[in-house]
């Protein structure tokens, strides 16, 4: 069975989920990522405690955090769950693929939250993370034997708050990225697209050469 990571790593880059794997040592998630999914469980702290947000690993200013969680408060009906959810960093099992929720959501019909620490897009969530988004309401849903009908992206660092709709499109790429993560079983072809190999910890073993604004530029 396939994890949320992997299922999401092969919508990245199907050749890293090959290296990923390939690796004798299990990766450990950064603690400056685990401070920043810390910051989904404080919302109302950070809104009401002005030294707390002072120290809180946020990408914004206080002002713009503040501003960004008064929206979401206002605009979700599941503001609630979101601040003190059912469940915390629980283990889901589906059908295809098994991972970590961040925070189940005691709504009707049940929903849940992934944490994402890195830069939000300007609108929704990047590829990847929607892939893992689908993988995690799967498998909710097959547990429960019901249908979930939208899910919730949060990016803690910007104070960012989405619901994502678990629709046909959505399912499509994730049953995509399934299908993906069975068929790596060599080294896929190496992307054309070499953004995603400079932050890459596979690119050594990858073989992959970036070159440098720099270089290109002929400095």
């Amino acid at each position: 069975m396939h994890s949320f990571r992997d299922v999401e790593t092969a919508a990245y880059c199907p050749r890293k989920l090959y290296y990923r794997r390939k690796s004798p040592d299990p990766e450990e998630t950064p603690e400056s990522v685990e401070a920043v999914r810390d910051l989904a469980f404080r919302y109302e702290q950070l809104l009401a405690d002005d030294g707390a947000i002072r120290q809180a690993p946020i990408a914004v200013t206080p002002t713009q955090y503040r501003s960004r969680l008064g929206c979401a408060r206002a605009r979700l009906d599941c503001w609630d769950e979101l601040v003190d959810p059912a469940g915390r960093d629980a283990l889901l099992e589906g059908r295809d693929c098994r991972g970590i929720a961040h925070k189940l959501l005691d709504t009707e019909p049940p929903s849940l939250s992934l944490a994402f620490a890195g830069q939000p897009p300007e609108t929704g969530v990047w590829k990847p993370q929607s892939v893992r988004l689908m993988a995690a309401a799967k498998a909710l849903s097959w547990e429960r034997e019901a249908g979930v009908e939208q899910v919730v992206a949060e990016y803690p660092a910007h104070g960012l708050v989405r619901e994502i709709e678990v629709d046909a499109r959505r399912t499509a790429v994730y049953r995509s990225a399934v299908r993906t993560a069975e068929a790596v079983d060599g080294p896929p072809a190496r992307t054309s697209n070499r953004s995603k190999c400079e932050p890459c910890e596979y690119q050594a073993e990858c073989g992959v050469k970036t070159r440098s604004l720099r270089s290109l530029l002929g400095g």
